[in-house]
């Protein structure tokens, strides 16, 4: 089927263009070299190879930065250790000593997923799975400058988020509700229940945000009585304990004493009082519901193809969505097999994140630091994990589009077009020796052999009048370039 839609729509569009459209949808915009390697062997076995990361080899550059920095990959029994801050009894100025170092580790670990998840935004190979990191991060967000929360980010992401990117809904609903991550974000961990409800210190927002954002949606068809009972479904769902001698290598835990054990009906149907599996049956309930079905399709209808997808596109989405079991790669297989996917291309405004992550693969500088890089995602008003509410940042176009946006974008464009956002400097890695103070701008030829066939006459002819030394800049900076 895909192959089919494909090849007709071909002899209908400039290849160069189609070959531009994928790499805006599927990945995080082209690099020259994926540029050249999608025209080499065509979109076909481009979003086949995409569908399937597990195939394609990451670049050496990225395995050597992402083994450079020092907290990636830590487990969770390190960091529920990290999670508890230490007692103030006692001596006061040791403790808060320690207090302090542990906030400082915290943000640490915090920096370096930010670092780690930018790098393999720009450098790897597997575009369309840190496609998905980002939407599935963004639809399940978790905020990331309250307290130690922070500390969790990047085994969130690593732990719940990535190996069920593109695998079943039902499996990334289920680790990223267990994740410390999200009880401590949405307040599970403060969630308490008793079965006569004397001793009752219920906490509904995780029970609210997992209906209304993350399966079935505003209108799904629940009720308050409904977020009550998942609220009671989630009592006892919380973060180990730092001291705890059992289960000492699980972050997150099930405390029966803090479950409340009366029968229940959640959305119509009864749940038998079974602790920790109340809670997964009503996950299972959730992941496998319609409603759940047209809310999902909806929302990458959104992001992959327009702001307003046609109820057509949503609708035979969802029905693949139930169909296979809410297989999330065989949900996209149908999304990009898509007419309506094939005749969008420029429909999409880039947020912040996607302006800075594909101007960063455009330029083709070398990647020694991507501190400048989350700096001016702040500048422009989304700073990675930083979004403190639950629903995410918006990924449409009048989220962003602004007259001050627009010129803030366009002064990244020129700093970064000129060498002065500073990606490509590192230290010498001798403490004798001073920095690398080497400077990099990025060649105007480069972006011209990828974008000239995207770039409306008038940015044509405004790049072929600028000096060379601004042709970048002007490209970088241009509406073409700002929409995917």
């Amino acid at each position: 089927m895909l192959l089919a839609v494909v090849s007709s729509l071909a002899k209908a569009v400039d290849s160069d263009q189609q070959v531009l459209h994928v790499l805006n949808r599927l990945a995080f915009g082209p690099t020259l070299e994926d540029f050249n390697y999608v025209k080499m062997v065509g979109v076909e076995r481009y979003i086949a190879e995409q569908l399937d990361p597990a195939s394609i080899d990451e670049p050496i550059e990225l395995r050597f930065r992402l083994a450079q920095i020092a907290t990636f990959g830590l487990g969770a029994a390190e960091l529920r250790q990290l999670y508890q801050l230490p007692s103030v009894s006692g001596p006061v100025k040791p403790a808060l000593d320690e207090i302090k170092a542990q906030e400082r580790r915290a943000n640490l670990i915090a920096r370096e997923a930010a670092e780690a998840r930018v790098l393999r935004a720009v450098l790897s190979r597997r575009q369309l799975e840190e496609v998905m990191v980002n939407f599935w991060f963004n639809h399940f967000n978790i905020f990331a400058g309250e307290g130690l929360e922070h500390i969790w980010i990047g085994n969130y992401e690593e732990q719940a988020i990535r190996p069920n990117a593109l695998g079943h809904f039902r499996d990334l609903l289920f680790a990223v509700a267990k994740h410390p991550a999200m009880l401590a974000y949405l307040d599970n961990t403060q969630n308490i229940g008793s079965s006569n409800g004397e001793h009752d210190r219920l906490n509904e927002n995780f029970a609210r945000e997992v209906m209304e954002l993350h399966t079935l949606g505003a209108d799904g068809g629940y009720s308050q009585a409904d977020v009550e009972v998942l609220a009671r479904v989630f009592t006892g769902w919380r973060i180990n304990s730092s001291d705890s001698s059992e289960f000492p290598g699980v972050a997150a835990v099930f405390e029966g004493a803090r479950h409340d054990y009366a029968d229940k009906v959640f959305l119509g149907r009864p749940l038998e009082a079974r602790g920790k599996a109340e809670g997964e049956e009503a996950l299972a309930i959730l992941a496998s519901s319609p409603a759940t079905a047209h809310h999902l399709a909806f929302e990458l209808a959104q992001y992959f193809v327009d702001d307003t997808p046609s109820a057509a596109l949503v609708e035979r989405l969802a029905a693949r969505f139930l169909a296979t079991g809410g297989d999330i790669r065989e949900v996209l297989r149908t999304l990009f097999g898509s007419s309506e996917f094939w005749t969008s291309a420029g429909e999409k405004y880039k947020t912040p994140y996607e302006f800075v992550i594909s101007t960063a693969r455009a330029g083709g500088l070398p990647m020694n630091n991507v501190r400048p890089l989350l700096a001016w995602m702040s500048r422009l008003d989304m700073p990675l994990y930083g979004c403190e509410t639950p629903d995410g940042y918006k990924n449409t176009a009048e989220a962003w589009l602004s007259p001050d946006s627009t010129l803030r974008r366009i002064a990244f464009a020129s700093a970064f077009a000129r060498g002065a956002v500073p990606i490509a400097r590192e230290t010498s890695g001798d403490p004798v020796l001073p920095p690398i103070k080497q400077s990099f701008s990025v060649d105007p030829k480069r972006l011209e052999t990828v974008f000239r066939s995207i770039l409306a006459p008038e940015t044509r002819a405004v790049v072929n009048m600028a000096p060379p030394g601004q042709r970048a800049a002007l490209i970088l900076g241009s509406p073409d370039f700002m929409r995917r």
